[in-house]
């Protein structure tokens, strides 16, 4: 069976943009909002989405610019993402959702927080950028900081994404490989860059909305991620005043090496459960 199988991508225009969405049966509520990590798309949640979808409902898109939705460069920022998933959570009907947001949605979905907080029932991110300085490792940091963003148009972009989740501890499905090529190929890769570039500009913002945050946020890092290192996490732990960190042992893309426990982490949030 396709690894894929599980999920049933669908397009939809939402706030101006054409997104590629899929959504799941099961129970009506509560409702869990999944975005896109980079450079995946909404079948990084593959292996997740079963578990959660017998307890959920679930709506997962590839954020506008990422995956197969269209890019909006307007939309190429953390803050202006976050004004879009409070708009896409209007549009959708989602009623008042939990956002699992992990890698680039982790600074978006907090943004969405400190502007919407009657939208959102409860934030679960990490693997994302947030420390301030900048708190990076390699590849994101050349990608956020290279002044060169020319040389990125010159280089092979499947080359470059398949190098990134190649990395993944005991690899993907050839179909979930294969997506995330062609959703990255041509020049979508170097225009997505623009938004982590954007980084050293809005993180600072974030930083000082993060104590007036009331939103229950649970931040899932890996303990070994090498490109976005623990102390993202830690950073926003000690800002926000509603938080608590779950470590999973794993390197950056926890959601497909340690889908399990990922799941539960989600779940766990979902439940109240802040131990």
């Amino acid at each position: 069976m396709s690894a894929t199988t599980a999920i049933e991508p669908q397009f939809r225009t939402v706030d101006g943009a054409r997104i590629r969405y899929a959504e799941s049966g099961g129970p009506q509520e509560p409702v869990i909002l999944l975005t896109s990590p980079w450079p995946e798309s909404i079948y990084a949640f593959a292996s997740v989405w079963t578990s959660l979808a017998d307890s959920a409902r679930l709506f997962a898109i590839d954020l506008p610019g990422f995956g197969a939705s269209e890019r909006r460069e307007d939309l190429l920022s953390p803050r202006a993402m976050g004004g879009f998933l409070a708009e896409l959570i209007s549009e959708a009907d989602l009623g008042t959702p939990h956002i699992v947001a992990p890698d680039v949605g982790t600074s978006a979905a907090l943004f969405a927080a400190a502007a919407h907080p009657e939208r959102i029932a409860s934030v679960i991110v990490g693997t994302g950028g947030a420390a301030v300085p900048l708190q990076l490792g390699e590849p994101l940091a050349s990608w956020v900081l290279d002044p060169d963003l020319d040389k990125y148009r010159r280089m092979d972009a499947g080359a470059i994404v398949g190098a990134a989740v190649d990395t993944i501890e005991g690899g993907i499905p050839d179909d979930v490989r294969a997506d995330y090529l062609d959703c990255y190929d041509g020049d979508r890769f170097v225009e997505s860059m623009r938004y982590v570039r954007r980084y050293p500009e809005e993180l600072p913002v974030l930083a000082e909305l993060l104590p007036q945050i009331e939103t229950p946020v649970t931040i899932i890092n890996g303990r070994h991620d090498p490109v976005v290192p623990l102390a993202n996490a830690q950073f926003l732990d000690k800002r926000l005043p509603n938080s608590r960190v779950v470590v999973i042992d794993g390197g950056h893309f926890i959601w497909e090496e340690a889908p399990g426990e990922y799941a539960s982490a989600v779940l766990d949030s979902l439940t109240g459960d802040r131990s």
